[in-house]
């Protein structure tokens, strides 16, 4: 599914929040400006903004948009360079209000990371705002805490505790599921996923690179899909499938569903938020690009955007 006239570098969060279904891109071309926008782009929708999944699909994203109706950034963080989000969420405080929260990365030269911190959404501004700096490269802002990345789940554990957990695909990292809690780095705690999976067609352990994680209603199931870490015939181009009974795994064999000859499609997301109980359906989406491929011919209109994909979960 192309999207519109923008095309990201950077991959796409979403999240539920004030009613609605939050998105937000990283780096971001535009036809009419080559220098793109570097603060994340970001958009709105109705909670259930495609009614038939049968192509093709067109997505109306409602954009934040400057004063002349363009797309523009909406994590301006103080520092040079681009601002990346991620682990991007929608989170109730102490009072019972929705805290659109986020962790921010400012970048420079050759991708280089030097400061990672949190953020939040001012719904007046409709723009991030700096909360805190937990990490800088100077090191004056040292912590021994992971600071949360990647896709967030909410998961009740057997004694009742609900948690907040980010993966990249499989959890690296939780907290309680409140925004003080979030905010609180007394109560982060790094988890240990496991490395590889087991193919279902017997021979290999199948090494995760990037992906995410959901509860899927019809399987009764955590399922995954991950892009796997120099596979072939793409190294970054071949997508799995598997299962758990836990987010935590752990996770069973692994299905290949998804495969591209020497074309990159990188950081797939699920999106658990049309899932239905009465469906095998799972709708996906990741980054299609001739980024860390060999030369290959760009696809006109899709070469850097996002690429919508259906899998059916029945007989999986």
């Amino acid at each position: 599914m192309e999207r519109h006239r923008c095309s990201r570098l950077h991959s796409i969060q979403n999240t539920i929040h004030a009613g609605r279904l939050f998105w937000l891109w990283g780096d971001t071309t535009l036809a009419h400006y080559p220098l793109g926008i570097f603060d994340s782009t970001s958009a709105s929708t109705s909670l259930h903004p495609i009614t038939d999944f049968k192509p093709p699909i067109r997505l109306k994203l409602d954009y934040f948009c400057d004063e002349k109706g363009q797309p523009r950034g909406v994590a301006r963080m103080p520092g040079s360079g681009p601002t990346w989000i991620t682990a991007y969420v929608s989170l109730p405080d102490r009072k019972g209000a929705e805290k659109l929260a986020a962790t921010y990365l400012k970048v420079r030269e050759h991708m280089q990371v030097y400061e990672r911190g949190l953020c939040v959404w001012n719904d007046h501004t409709v723009t991030f705002e700096k909360l805190q700096t937990v990490w800088s490269l100077d090191r004056s802002h040292a912590t021994k805490s992971k600071v949360p990345e990647g896709h967030p789940v909410f998961w009740t554990d057997q004694d009742g505790k609900r948690w907040l957990m980010f993966g990249n695909p499989f959890p690296v990292w939780r907290c309680p599921a409140t925004f003080e809690a979030w905010q609180d780095e007394s109560s982060w705690e790094i988890l240990d996923p496991q490395k590889g999976v087991a193919s279902a067609s017997g021979g290999k352990s199948v090494k995760p690179h990037s992906g995410s994680i959901a509860w899927h209603p019809w399987k009764k199931k955590w399922v995954t899909i991950f892009m796997e870490s120099f596979g072939k015939p793409s190294a970054f181009g071949e997508l799995w499938y598997a299962e758990a009974d836990a987010p935590t795994g752990a996770w069973g064999k692994a299905v290949k569903v998804l495969s591209h000859e020497n074309y990159t499609f990188y950081n797939p997301r699920i999106h658990s938020e049309w899932f239905d109980s009465k469906s095998p359906t799972l709708i996906f989406e990741g980054t299609y690009t001739i980024q860390f491929a060999d030369k290959p011919e760009p696809t006109p209109r899709y070469d850097y955007n996002q690429i919508l994909y259906r899998l059916d979960l029945e007989g999986l």
